[in-house]
């Protein structure tokens, strides 16, 4: 097999603003696997370094890695490769690449979509939330009204980046009292900070808020104080996490998990663990969000799916959306594979 990378850097229509600071652009590394009978498939990287601590650099190093353990692994299936890739560097934005792209060329290969690969009955859509990025009153009103609008039932605000009540009370004035309304701290509090502020923002009516505060023990005193559903995302990476059950929900996203076969395997653990699952974008390429969404289908077939933070496309100039959310849904890709083309 034979491993190519390439890099691509997305703009953002404007920044998007959380307790982590601003994000203006996203660099997307692409690879493409070459099959020794000339079958093709393509995946992602997507590292967001001041998100989950992951560097661009240290991904690329880890694919360059994976070069000599490709061009050896003609005989091996998916799984032995995968794990003679994660024995050279084991990092899972890395890892998530060369998974999406085995799954990709898999699909190509039996003809069907990945989420006909994963189950035999996937959901056709995925609910998904809307993102809401204005920092000030009025644009985020704006903002919840265009969305509900367009259909979307969820509506997610950042929260811990300045007037937090006041955007919260103008977004639910503006989508009124049906829309669920989902907060993203970026553990951005402490405990006390959290609480206090979850107490505050609850009167608007929330659906939950995500990651008020980082760490297992943390999130689980937040918990135990607070009226409202509390869910993890970053804390997600933390040893032992996903079976902890320290909160009600837990957001998975592809490239913190290693790809599409080691997410299956987290969201059944969270499952267990009675938590409810979403997937999440860290506003990835492509391919990265095609395949969280043929994962979200195939997981909406086995049990209850929270709305998904996948409608994210949108929010780069100059793109073009192969997975526009309609009526708050994304439709699951039906072509072979992933469904969806590599940045060009």
């Amino acid at each position: 097999m034979k491993l190519s990378v390439r890099r691509d850097t997305l703009r953002l229509k404007q920044p998007l603003i959380s307790a982590q600071g601003a994000i203006n652009e996203r660099v997307i590394l692409g690879v493409s696997i070459v099959h020794g009978d000339g079958e093709v498939g393509h995946g992602e990287a997507a590292p967001l370094e001041q998100y989950d601590g992951v560097s661009l650099q240290l991904v690329e190093d880890a694919l360059e890695s994976y070069v000599q353990v490709l061009a050896g692994a003609d005989g091996m299936n998916g799984a032995r490769i995968i794990d003679a890739c994660r024995s050279v560097a084991d990092v899972p934005a890395a890892l998530a690449a060369i998974d999406l792209a085995l799954w990709d060329r898999a699909g190509r290969h039996a003809g069907k979509p990945v989420a006909a690969l994963i189950t035999d009955s996937p959901a056709v859509d995925v609910t998904v939330n809307a993102t809401l990025s204005a920092v000030d009153r009025a644009g985020a009103a704006e903002q919840a009204a265009v969305a509900v609008s367009e259909g979307f039932s969820c509506l997610k605000l950042k929260v811990g980046v300045g007037d937090d009540a006041g955007r919260v009370a103008a977004v639910r004035a503006a989508a009124g009292q049906q829309a669920a309304l989902r907060l993203d701290a970026n553990g951005a509090w402490n405990v006390d900070e959290a609480v206090r502020a979850i107490d505050a923002l609850s009167p608007a009516g929330l659906e939950l808020v995500e990651e008020p505060t980082h760490g297992l023990s943390a999130v689980r005193e937040v918990r135990e104080r607070v009226a409202v559903r509390v869910s993890i995302d970053e804390t997600a990476a933390e040893h032992g996490a996903l079976g902890a059950g320290v909160a009600d929900a837990v957001c998975l996203k592809i490239s913190r998990c290693g790809g599409i076969s080691a997410l299956l395997v987290a969201a059944t653990l969270v499952r267990a663990s009675g938590a409810e699952v979403y997937l999440a974008s860290t506003l990835d390429g492509p391919l990265g969000v095609a395949a969280a969404v043929h994962v979200a289908a195939a997981l909406a077939s086995r049990g209850p799916l929270a709305p998904c933070g996948l409608a994210t496309r949108g929010m780069f100039e100059d793109l073009e959306n192969p997975l526009p959310a309609r009526a708050g849904r994304i439709t699951v890709p039906t072509g072979a594979g992933l469904g969806v083309d590599p940045l060009s």
